[in-house]
């Protein structure tokens, strides 16, 4: 009887689906709702798992001829996640082997096409995975926007945002920044700018959208800009310092993932720089493939 394998990427708005057969062969990709209990209901993650595990059954031919799911997912950490998602797979009536871990472990698996490596993503937030060849795992970051995700695009909005009211009152020397915040808010004051940051429905993500101005701030020289793309690059590598000396992957290979990292040229050249001068024999690469992918490989090697 044929067997297959699923990889499950629950991500904060949707889940990414990938599965394939007993060779690794995809045979099927889909997305459906999210299943991530720190943004949804209980009653949502249900419903998308019973449709996600719907779309298995047919693509498989039975939820029995299913021999393995991998779910990578955010918020694990929490034991009790954990448990309510096995219980909300099994009710679907998949009785196959399960697998629930972490989203940054399946974006490693799928940046390098293997479970051994690391991966530093600066998206909205900032994490930084490793796993060495002794199955030996650390994990630098990703700590929430209150205390931690320095360098990544939210803290990089921030920046801005502090950068156009320092500029306001003279602490900082005037700054492309501050015209190009306004015309993408829509706002001609500082009072409006205050306003749109302490509202209640001002989320992270918010904040995260005016990262990209760091880019056209730099192109123009702008120094305020520089001086964050040059916070930005060391608060990422201080990410990577403590995972490269605890798993001694002083050699290993890293790859960048996330919005920061792939869109912003100005902080990934810095980051590598550092990268360099501190781990000359360190590889940097772009992820391979995506953490669905990840997940299904991790779901192929548990078969």
């Amino acid at each position: 009887m044929k067997k297959f394998a699923v990889g499950l990427d629950g991500g904060g708005t949707k889940t990414a689906v990938k599965i394939v057969d007993e060779k690794g062969h995809v045979v099927h990709t889909f997305t459906s709702g999210a299943i991530n209990y720190n943004g949804q209901d209980e009653a949502s993650v249900a419903a998308s798992l019973e449709e996600i595990f719907r779309t298995i059954a047919d693509v498989c031919g039975g939820l029995s001829h299913c021999a393995q799911v991998c779910i990578g997912a955010a918020g694990v950490s929490n034991p009790t996640v954990i448990t309510r998602l096995e219980a909300s797979v099994r009710a679907c009536g998949y009785e196959g082997g399960l697998f629930i871990t972490g989203d940054q472990q399946t974006a490693l698996s799928g940046a390098h096409q293997s479970e051994i490596g690391m991966i530093l993503i600066a998206g909205t937030g900032s994490i930084c995975y490793g796993q060495n060849e002794l199955g030996e795992t650390h994990r630098t970051g990703g700590f929430g926007y209150l205390i931690d995700d320095e360098g990544s695009g939210y803290s990089i909005g921030r920046d801005l945002l502090s950068a156009v009211v320092r500029a306001h009152d003279g602490r900082l020397p005037e700054t492309v920044i501050a015209n190009k915040v306004y015309e993408q808010l829509g706002m001609t004051s500082i009072q409006e700018i205050i306003r749109f940051v302490y509202d209640k429905q001002t989320n992270k993500q918010d904040i995260a959208a005016l990262a990209p101005i760091l880019t056209e701030a730099c192109e123009l020289g702008d120094g305020a800009a520089w001086k964050i793309v040059e916070k930005s690059a060391h608060s990422l590598f201080e990410l990577v310092v403590p995972l490269v000396e605890k798993l001694s992957m002083h050699e290993g290979s890293l790859a960048m993932a996330g919005s920061v990292l792939l869109k912003n040229s100005f902080v990934q050249s810095a980051f590598m720089d550092l990268l360099k001068a501190h781990y000359p024999a360190m590889t940097c690469i772009t992820p391979k493939s995506d953490a669905a992918s990840g997940a299904a490989l991790m779901a192929l090697n548990r078969i």
